[in-house]
Order: C-alpha cells, then structure tokens, then sequence
C-alpha cells in the first residue's frame, strides 16, 4: 500500500498524542472517534496551528489550512513540491529533518523566513514539532506542528535592539568629549561610529571665525564648513566634498541637503542615492563620479544641536555591501551627535575663553622692564590646566639709578578678572614707589600702607629683589611670599631664607631686608606658589627639590628656564607658574 492509499489517520501512528496535546482546539475525543479520513481532516483544517505531512523526500503530501493561510499559498500548490520549491523565503534545517527519519525521535526546530502572505512582522518565526510516521517497519514521512511566535521574537529582537543601543551611547559619554579640544572631540566622535553605524564618517563644523586662510569670504546666504575629523572607509585621492582630510572646507548653498540639515535640525537620509540625489550633495558630477568608485551608496547627515544653532554637521557613508541606513541607525547618530554637539561646544567656548583670558593676562602683566646691560633676564608664565580664568600673577624688572636693577615677583589672592585688576593695581603702585629710589623693606612698607588705604579686597604676597652690579650684591625683602633660590656655577643651589613679613594689603608692616653677595654667573630664581604647590609632597620637600638641581648654567637664561621647567613641571599644574630667572653678566 502507498502513500496516497493510506488512510490520513493511519498516518499519525505514533504521533497521535502530540497532536491531540497540540490541537487544543479540537477534543481528544474527536480524534480518537475519527475512523474516516474527511473527520480528521476537519479538526486538522479547524485548528489554528499550521500542520503539514511530507514524505520520505520531504515533499508536501498534506498541508492544513492554518499552513496556507500562513504561507499565502493555496494547499493545492503544495502537493508533491518541496519547501524551497513552494516557499523559497523560508528556512529550516533539512538536516534536522533527516535525523527524524532516521532516529525516529521527535524533534523541535525554529523556522524563519518570509512568505507570500502579508505580515506586520520584518522577519517571521515559527516554533515547529516534527514526529515520524510509520506504517509497521516502513517509514512513510513526517508530521510537523508548527505555532508562530513572530511577535515574541521581533519584540524580543527589539529588546536586545534597545539593549544594544543604550550599552553603545553609555560608550559613548566615556569616549567622545574626554578633553575640552575641538579637534580631539570630534576625532573622537568620528572614530567612535566607524564601523558601529558607518564605514566612513566626517565631523564638520561652521568655519563662523573665516579661519580659512587665503580663501575670501562665502558669498551672502552661504554657510562655510570646514573638516575637523574624518575615520573609515577607502582613502580617496584629493581633497573631494565628503571624502576631505582635515582642514578642507565646503561652502553650502541653500538648497542643498547639508543646509536644509542645518536649518531645520532634522537628519538628512540618502539611502541608495541615484546620482541626481548625489550631485545635490556633492555639488560636482566629478565628486559623484569619486563616490561611485569607491562604492558609497548611502548617506546621512546629521545636525550637531546646541541651544542657539547647530555647530556643525555629522556625516555617515556606508558602501560596498553594507545596508543602508534604518530608522534606528538614524536615531542613534541624532543621539550621538547631540551629545558631542555639547562637548564640541563647551570645547569651542572654552578656546574662545582660554585665549582672550590668556591674552589679558599678557596684557595686564606685559614684559617686565628693561634691566641695566650688566643684568639678563629670562621669564616663564604657565597657565594652570583646563582653566580659562586669568590669575593674578606678575612679574617686573625696573632698572633704577646707579646701575641697580629691581626684580619684582608678585601674586594676587583668588584667580578671575577681580584678582587682575587688582594685580594691575599692586604692579602699578610698586613701580610708583620703587622709582623713587627707597630701599627695598621701605618699599614694600609703603605700598602695604597704600593699598590697605584703597581698599582693595585681596591681599598679595611679594617678593622684590635689588641687584648691585658694582657691589656685586643683592638685597632681598619679602611679603609672605615664597623664597628665592640661589643657583651657582659651582655649588650646590641656595634657599635663601628672606625674613617674613605679612603679605601687602594688611597694613600691618614690619618688613625686613637681607643682602647677600651674588658672583656673576649665579642666576637668582624667583617663583610664584604654583611651581612648588603639589598635593602629592608637602612644601618643604617641594623646596628642597629646587635646592637639588643641577643645570649647565653656562648656556642662555632661557635654556637655563626651560631645562628647568621640564625638570619641574610635568602635564597641567593646579595653579599658575610664573617664573623670573636674573643672572650678572660677567665683566
């Protein structure tokens, strides 16, 4: 007896149970009461999982309804045909199936694919049961069972979706805007979403400072961008639109995607571009032409928002055979780019900050004066790191009569413009008095009187320094501020331990001198705290490292400063250093 001729029911020998545990629809009673053929089909056509029978070569020989509709295929279409002959979207393991035949153990297997049905799924799932069906010794085919859980798995693709999303903008907060550089952030910005969202990424921001060099001005309604970072995707000879290094700029006229990007602050998706889309973008047939070598087919350009205006664009280029962009693609460059937007613009301002700061500094405390020919003099001011405040550090150098030369170093309570101001008043004054030839505790008495007397809210350490050329002498007093160090040709250096008095501002007076012999040749070196304040030593240890310095005195002053700076500092300090290096010329 073949296939065909056997009775439908004789078929699930062996398999009975499961689908009577299965088809919950239909009662066992009406299974195990079903003698002809057209019964059971009816309860198999009746229930809502999808039941079909194939023989020994895995062709269709019954199908139920439940299996058409899911598959949009009438069951007729089915019968004699194989899987990937009526349903070439589908897939599953043939080899699975085989064991079955094979062992005679039930198995269960996942199928996916797609089918000519419509569906609101991107991907549908299936959870099948396959039994063998005998008839005595012979085995005929197999019986599978199959439920779609197509909802359960898409959302739980769309869990591990989100999942993944949130584990890659965490990266992000700690990789994208570590320094408050332009150049560093948007490398890193660039760097971080080749390859997690493009094969090639440009970061671009407007170039509002015309800080193109030799280029005039873009035209009135054009906006210039410029290329601070690019990372991925082939390396593409000249400087072409997308594909620029670093410095390259691009003017945008009105009507093309990047400024539409720009003025409305939506991303711009150019999945699959034809040319005409592309030739928008890249403005030029010739650009287009580059692009297509190198197999770019997609495009997004994203906004980089900030509260005001955007800073800039984000552009994402897929090629080869990477897929185009999906809707969720575009939402993380968005979120990617608004966060880096706030670095790049923190970044930015702080540029802008740092330098105007650093240039009043200079400003406000200017060269020192010129010293008498007989004396040299070499001076350093380092900013304290990651900060775009002003300090209130000063140094001068004053020639007075009689061949001496007074050296000045000085330091404002605070930092900010209010400690400025008042470090412009203090050098001020201090030049006011030192020029009518008083000694040096003198000076320092009287300007303590005056600028208690004005009222000033920040008192400031000092320390002044008379050199003697002809007496081959200096004579030091000091307002509470650290001392100098001594360093000789041929000794080990010197702290000089100038007497202390309370720093000016305080009016209380009570400042002393001391005068020592100096060789041409020694250099004197006067600092402010921040070239020896180090939370990691206390002061004392700090001091005694500038004792134990060995420098080659012989060369330039400013060889001598430098030498000793890289001795000294190492990466951002926590408070400004200014430093002020005197030295006799020999006779």
């Amino acid at each position: 007896m073949g296939f065909d001729q056997l009775p439908l029911k004789s078929l699930f020998s062996g398999a009975e149970d499961a689908l009577l545990s299965l088809l919950s629809d239909a009662p066992p009673e009406a299974v195990e009461q079903a003698h002809e053929y057209r019964l059971l089909r009816n309860v198999l056509d009746g229930t809502s999982a999808a039941v079909a029978i194939v023989d020994e070569r895995l062709r269709f020989r019954y199908v139920n309804d439940a299996m058409a509709r899911m598959s949009g295929v009438p069951p007729d279409a089915f019968h004699g045909r194989t899987m990937a002959e009526v349903l070439p979207g589908i897939h599953r393991s043939e080899d699975v199936l085989r064991m079955i035949l094979g062992d005679g153990r039930p198995r269960a297997l996942s199928v996916t694919g797609t089918t000519h049905a419509p569906s609101p799924f991107r991907q549908r799932q299936w959870s099948a049961v396959y039994h063998r069906l005998d008839h005595g010794d012979r085995v005929l085919g197999l019986c599978g069972i199959a439920v779609e859980v197509s909802g359960l798995r898409q959302y739980l693709d769309d869990l591990e979706r989100a999942h993944q999303r949130l584990a890659l903008l965490d990266t992000a907060a700690t990789r994208v805007g570590t320094t408050l550089r332009v150049e560093q952030t948007c490398a890193e910005l660039a760097d971080f979403v080749v390859p997690s969202l493009a094969d090639r990424a440009s970061v671009w921001t407007l170039d509002t400072e015309g800080t193109v060099d030799d280029v005039p001005p873009p035209a009135p309604g054009v906006l210039r961008l410029r290329v601070i970072a690019s990372a991925g995707g082939p390396e593409v000879v000249g400087r072409v639109g997308l594909t620029a290094k670093a410095g390259y700029y691009f003017d945008v006229v009105r009507d093309s995607p990047t400024r539409k990007c720009l003025d409305t602050g939506r991303p711009w998706v150019g999945n699959l571009a034809s040319d005409d889309v592309l030739l928008k973008m890249v403005r030029t047939q010739l650009n287009v032409e580059v692009f297509r070598e190198v197999g770019i087919h997609s495009i997004v350009v994203v906004p980089l928002p900030t509260r005001e205006h955007p800073v800039g664009v984000l552009y994402l280029l897929r090629a080869g055979d990477s897929a185009p962009f999906t809707d969720e693609d575009v939402v993380v460059a968005q979120e990617l780019a608004a966060r880096a937007a706030v670095s790049i613009d923190n970044a930015r301002q702080y540029t802008l900050e740092h330098t105007m700061a650093l240039e009043l500094q200079r400003a406000l405390m200017s060269e020192p004066g010129t010293p008498h020919p007989d004396v040299e003099t070499a001076s350093r001011y380092l900013p304290a790191g990651q900060r775009a405040l002003v300090g209130g550090d000063w140094f001068d150098s004053m020639a007075l009569p009689c061949g001496r030369t007074l050296q000045v170093m000085g330091d404002v309570m605070g930092h900010g413009f209010t400690a400025a101001v008042a470090m412009s008043q203090y050098r001020s004054l201090l030049r006011t008095i030192a020029a009518s030839g008083a000694p040096v505790e003198r000076i320092l008495q009287e300007a303590d009187h005056r600028l208690a007397s004005i009222g000033l809210d920040r008192v400031a350490t000092c320390l002044l320094a008379l050199v003697d050329p002809g007496r081959g002498t200096c004579t030091f007093a000091g307002a509470g501020h650290p001392p100098p160090v001594l360093l000789h040709p041929d000794a080990p250096a010197e702290l000089v331990h100038v007497p202390t008095g309370p720093p000016l501002g305080t009016d209380l007076g009570g400042y002393e001198a001391l005068t020592l012999p100096v060789q041409p040749g020694t250099v004197l070196l006067m600092y402010t705290d921040g070239l020896i304040e180090d939370r990691r030593r206390d002061i004392d240890a700090s001091l005694r490292r500038l004792t134990h310095l060995r420098l080659d005195l012989d060369g330039p002053l400013e060889s001598v400063v430098d030498g000793l700076l890289a001795r000294l500092v190492h990466g951002t300090t926590e408070d400004d250093v200014t430093l002020l290096a005197t030295r006799l010329r020999a006779p």
